[in-house]
């Protein structure tokens, strides 16, 4: 009985630490002005502020790349994560870098 007690735990552990470490980034991001606000929540949502106009996205971390994925227009934009937690979009892409609020 003792070793399957120790096993849940062990194996509880495990899951959380390993669901802890593929979480990525969350919270609010936002430009130098306010202008463009990403709101990464749990479970892959995400909503898309460009000058008042919001977006209902998902989202999904893969390494140090972030890809948000709007309904509509907005489709599909992948997002570098920097080592300092902040985000930047493609190349020659008119998002300016997002910093997380505090």
């Amino acid at each position: 009985m003792r070793f399957c007690k120790f096993t849940v735990l062990v194996a509880g552990s495990l899951v959380m630490l390993i669901s802890g470490c593929n979480s990525g980034p969350n919270g609010t991001y936002t430009d130098a002005n306010g202008a463009v606000i990403l709101e990464l929540r749990s479970g892959g949502k995400a909503n898309f502020t460009f000058m008042g106009d919001v977006q209902d996205c998902t989202h999904e971390t893969s390494g140090k790349q972030l890809t948000l994925i709007c309904k509509g227009d907005a489709g599909k934009t992948v997002f570098n994560i920097h080592d300092d937690g902040s985000l930047t979009g493609p190349p020659g892409s008119f998002l300016p870098p997002l910093r997380k609020e505090q």
